[in-house]
């Protein structure tokens, strides 16, 4: 028989079993763990590490170029570097923060607060995270758009967690000539106003992104790979001629200078197919340095704002009664005694005229004439010329912003208010649709669509007129720069003209103000086969002058004789044959538009 242990012994021993076999338990598990981490699931310790060593980093796409109709640059992106910091890596004394804040154009204070991230909450830049500076993010901008060599005094601090990111800066060679045309961009490089916004998704691209390692100061030191590569943007070729764009502008500013005016604007078209080779709006704008810029000086006016085009309206008030057969250019119709009553209201010529054919309503802007036309024609049939015309409609140049104008319906109107609508009052239109309505006449009964890119083939246009009616109003159009018209200072040497002038009293509260003006001149050339039309707008023009013929029609023709020599196009009359413009007479011009 064998000896028994004493209990508390086989209790020691079954201690150190137990024990011996937790251990070995342990070690099995911990040894198991590890197989199954790095040889089954070696991701997630993958993912541990590069989330302290690995970055994806952004890279921004080229933004396509604008370009004029030849190619000429208007819009380029060039590359600059944006100082960003990842706020757990940053460890900078005091002193460093200084020297960094200095570069980059802020005070240290600012700085800090950056890193700080308290002015980026809900940023999407970066993952979470705490960090010495107490922000959350391990993304924060710092600086954007710097210089070269800032960026290379930035880098030459090695401070750690500091950085620079290529991205591009938007730059407009042509700066103020063309601002109202292309807009400009954000600190992003997004479209903010005109063709940069219009044409945004074209223009933008596709960012890509790169992986890339860092050592433990936060400086990249190895590129990874690339996750996916940065598409450019597409680049656009505008209906602008530079050349042509810098003439208008050049003559503009005279114009707006000499007269005084509080505003202005020009538009050129192509009279065969649409395409708008100038636009310009004053006053204007630096696309380049927008730091003084108001949001006033940023409308394209030509398109977003609306005005009374006055007389320029009378030779659609013509074509509608043509069109209709009621009259002929010869038909007569009494103006005398240069007033006519419609209710308690009364209509008033500059210039008592007597009798007047129809071609001369339109030669000496007879309001009277216009208004008897008009009433002579039921109201839908002139409101079918005006909404044929494009009056009360966009154009369709895509434009952000732009206006359809005012054109009520027809069975709203008053004989008062259809007879002032004939020589263009009661009626609101853009420079740009003005321009466009005048291509019924130059191209012979068809309106033109407009387009702000470059065409590849002349657009079909839309049949308004026939053929006989638009031609007839067209050498009525003739007689306005000939003696005896109001627009003698249109003329352009060795070429026929045809237009119309437009004086209108300025809207204020709810009646028109005494000595406030908008004063127009609307014409193409060469008449026998057109090839542009240019529309002049003068907004309250405070020289002593305000008629159209005065104001606005010498502008159309130094810019159209500019354009006609540009473009080599053949004359189309005798030059001894046209009056020298320091001939035509001035002070009783075109007073038959007020």
């Amino acid at each position: 028989m064998k000896p028994r242990h004493p209990p508390h012994i086989i209790l020691s021993a079954w201690r150190s079993r137990l024990l011996v076999a937790l251990l070995l338990l342990g070690l099995t598990g911990l040894a198991g763990r590890a197989a199954y981490l790095q040889g089954m699931h070696n991701g997630f310790l993958q993912q541990k590490g590069e989330s302290r060593y690995s970055r994806i980093l952004e890279m921004s796409a080229h933004r396509g170029m604008i370009t004029d109709r030849h190619g000429e640059p208007l819009a380029i992106s060039t590359p600059v570097e944006s100082v960003w910091s990842s706020p757990q890596d940053m460890n900078a004394t005091p002193e460093q923060l200084g020297k960094l804040a200095n570069l980059i154009g802020l005070d240290a204070a600012e700085v800090r607060r950056r890193l700080d991230g308290s002015h980026l909450e809900g940023s999407k830049h970066g993952r979470q995270h705490n960090s010495p500076h107490g922000s959350k993010r391990d993304f924060v901008y710092l600086k954007r758009h710097l210089s070269p060599d800032v960026a290379a005094r930035v880098v030459g601090l090695n401070m750690p967690g500091i950085f620079l990111k290529r991205e591009y800066r938007r730059y407009y060679p042509a700066g103020e000539l063309t601002a109202h045309v292309l807009g400009f961009t954000d600190v992003d490089d997004k479209g903010q106003e005109g063709i940069e916004l219009a044409w945004q998704d074209e223009l933008a691209g596709k960012p890509g992104s790169r992986r890339v390692i860092k050592d433990r100061k936060g400086r990249v030191v190895e590129d990874v790979e690339s996750i996916q590569s940065p598409k450019s943007g597409e680049n656009i070729a505008l209906s602008l001629d530079s050349k042509i764009q810098y003439l208008a502008y050049r003559e503009l500013s005279q114009a707006v200078e000499i007269n005084r005016a509080k505003a202005g604007g020009i538009v050129v078209l192509d009279a065969q197919t649409g395409e708008v080779l100038a636009l310009v709006n004053l006053p204007t704008y630096n696309p380049n340095n927008r730091m003084n810029m108001n949001g006033g000086r940023a409308r394209n006016r030509a398109l977003t704002d609306v005005f009374e085009p006055g007389s320029t309206l009378k030779p659609f008030t013509i074509a509608a009664a043509l069109e209709s057969g009621g009259v002929k250019p010869d038909t007569i119709f009494e103006t005398a005694p240069g007033t006519f009553s419609i209710g308690k209201a009364t209509i008033r010529d500059a210039h008592e005229e007597g009798q007047l054919t129809v071609a001369q309503v339109i030669q000496k802007s007879s309001n009277v004439g216009s208004a008897k036309i008009a009433l002579s024609l039921p109201p839908q049939t002139l409101w079918e010329m005006l909404s044929g015309a494009g009056f009360g409609a966009p154009t369709g140049s895509g434009f952000p912003g732009e206006v359809s104008g005012k054109l009520r319906p027809h069975h709203t109107w008053r004989p008062i208010e259809q007879a002032t609508m004939s020589y263009g009052h009661g009626i609101a239109v853009s420079l740009l649709q003005l321009a466009r309505a005048y291509t019924l006449f130059s191209g012979e009964g068809e309106l033109k669509p407009v387009s702000l890119v470059k065409l590849e083939s002349p657009p079909a246009g839309k049949r308004v007129l026939s053929r006989e009616t638009a031609l007839a109003v067209s050498r009525m159009l003739e007689t306005v720069a000939q003696p005896g018209g109001t627009a003698m200072q249109a003329q352009v040497s060795g070429y026929r003209v045809a237009g119309k002038t437009g004086t209108a009293h300025k809207l204020e509260g709810n009646g028109y103000a005494k000595n406030r003006y908008l004063s127009t001149f609307v014409g193409y050339a060469p008449a026998s086969n057109p090839r542009f039309v240019i529309a002049v707008m003068l907004d309250e023009p405070s020289a002593g002058k305000y008629f159209g013929g005065t104001v606005a029609a010498p502008v159309f023709s130094r810019v159209m004789a500019g354009v006609l020599r540009l473009r080599n196009v053949p004359n189309d009359a005798p030059v001894p044959s046209v009056m020298s413009l320091t001939a035509a007479p001035g002070p009783k011009q075109d007073k038959g538009d007020v």
